[in-house]
């Protein structure tokens, strides 16, 4: 936000702007994974609540649902009242929320809570990317705003090994009530530390239309979540899909007709936006469905226990924060158009390299393959953002903040349900002939995924089921690795074409 439309109060500390603007992003990337590591014990009826797999697919699921749908309002209150306002309002219900899910007795109240996270959430990751832009020249955005992305990469690190840590010393709860003495620092920094903007051209809010980017974003979103978990024919995945979609459709025609939109939708017609909101879709698709066959590699192939995994996959986390931080002099040199395509092209080559992987790979060679990876995500994003943000016009600096924002969760979400899907029927189809003559139920468990099989082999004496589960994930793993290269390559034309021109 700059010009007339807001300016600072008070001159801002850059460096402790930008501080509590990525420990706030840091925090909210943050709960979209230290969950993961905890559904073992959340499964269980002693340790935990005695959650069914369905239970704890949509505690995992309903934090970036709920963030993917309401991003965009968040942005949009961004530009209303302002970043700083809507900061503290978000880590507020982000830190009352995660205490709700620290002390929940059943699923039901689990699910409810991670879906409120995911509301603060959404309110706090465009309030900060406004942030860490407030006040920046536009020739330090891009330092600022790789600065501000590197809060991906440190939560992808720290979130399983925290997780980790936490589930080994304390109760479950822990990893959620974690959140909140973090969530009270960023709101001290907030109000020390970040000038609270005079808003001279409000903009009035758009209720028809943040109404309809919340429904017609949470309805697509929950499709491709419930398509990844029940297939993608499942007469609900579609149908909600389908309604999203035209409502997505719908909001576009009612802000193009609003005298007072909150969001411009003419911006789609410029390369670099709509370019770089693909881009960064097809880019964060590809990485975390990567990362999601690469943990069951990690374990299930390899044998590695959940904090060795952890560990093993900040390998990727380290690449992201190194390439973050290199890409704005890399952008300097190469413009933004290459740099990005040099990244995501890296990423697509270690997406294809999986292909080469087997039980005997020395793990030095996956740590130095997960380093080259995240190297490559993280040149895309900064100089990408950074293009994003320099089409907007002054004052809606959120709401566009919030559309880059969307993509990754939305490309996230996508990856992991579309390539989970594919790697769950690729691996069905390549165990089933070694199945022959089990009991029904036998049968199903080790259909249903490699690690039921392994358990049905230990079970009857069977280490040819066991060999034939390994074998079948690695023939499934290598069919997805060739499609997450095929889905990161689109993403890398993208970017060539839309990026022609840089002004």
């Amino acid at each position: 936000m700059s010009g007339a439309h807001a300016r600072p109060r008070t001159k801002p500390a850059p460096p402790f702007v930008l501080a509590a603007a990525v420990t706030a992003q840091t925090l909210v990337l943050l709960d979209n994974t230290i969950l993961n590591i905890a559904v073992d014990v959340l499964s269980d009826p002693v340790r935990g609540i005695g959650a069914s797999g369905s239970e704890l697919a949509w505690a995992v699921s309903t934090y970036p649902l709920m963030f993917a749908a309401l991003v965009f309002t968040g942005g949009a209150l961004s530009d209303r009242f302002g970043p700083r306002a809507v900061l503290i309002s978000g880590l507020i219900v982000l830190a009352l929320a995660s205490i709700v899910a620290a002390v929940s007795g059943d699923a039901t109240v689990l699910v409810l809570a991670r879906g409120v996270m995911g509301i603060g959430g959404a309110l706090v990751t465009p309030a900060t990317l406004a942030i860490a832009t407030l006040g920046v020249p536009p020739e330090h955005r891009a330092r600022a705003i790789a600065i501000w992305s590197s809060a991906g990469g440190v939560a992808v690190a720290i979130g399983p090994v925290l997780g980790g840590l936490l589930l080994a010393r304390f109760w479950w709860g822990s990893i959620f009530l974690v959140n909140v003495p973090i969530a009270l620092v960023c709101i001290v920094g907030a109000l020390s530390f970040v000038p609270k903007l005079s808003i001279s051209d409000k903009r009035p809010l758009d209720p028809a239309g943040l109404i309809l980017s919340m429904l017609g974003l949470g309805g697509l979103v929950f499709g491709i979540i419930e398509g990844g978990r029940a297939g993608w024919t499942d007469p609900l995945a579609v149908t909600t899909a389908l309604a999203g979609i035209a409502l997505i459709v719908v909001f576009t025609l009612v802000q193009l007709r609003s005298r007072h939109p909150s969001f411009d939708v003419r911006l789609f017609t410029s390369p670099r936006f709509a370019g770089g909101a693909l881009g960064l879709l097809f880019s964060f698709a590809g990485l975390s469905g990567q990362l999601f066959y690469c943990a069951f590699y990690l374990q299930g192939i390899l044998r590695l226990s959940p904090a060795e995994a952890g560990l093993v996959m900040t390998g990727a986390a380290v690449g992201i924060v190194a390439g973050n931080q290199l890409s704005p002099r890399v952008a300097a040199a190469l413009t933004t158009r290459w740099t990005a395509f040099a990244g995501l092209l890296l990423a697509t080559m270690t997406y294809a390299a999986f292909v080469l992987f087997d039980t005997h790979t020395p793990l030095v060679y996956l740590v130095l393959l997960l380093l080259a990876q995240g190297l490559g995500a993280g040149l895309v994003l900064p100089p990408i953002t950074s293009e994003m943000l320099a089409v907007l016009r002054p004052g809606h600096t959120g709401a566009g903040a919030a559309i880059s924002a969307a993509a990754r969760p939305l490309g996230s979400t996508l990856g992991v349900a579309a390539l989970g899907s594919l790697l769950a029927a690729g691996y069905a189809a390549a165990i089933t002939p070694a199945l022959a003559g089990l009991p029904d139920a036998a049968r199903d468990q080790a259909v249903a995924s490699a690690e039921g099989a392994r358990a049905v082999g230990r079970a009857l004496g069977r280490p040819d089921l066991i060999s034939a589960a390994d074998n079948a994930y690695l023939h499934a793993m290598d069919l997805t690795a060739m499609v997450t290269a095929a889905v990161s390559l689109a993403g890398c034309l993208i970017i060539v074409r839309c990026f022609r021109r840089e002004n």
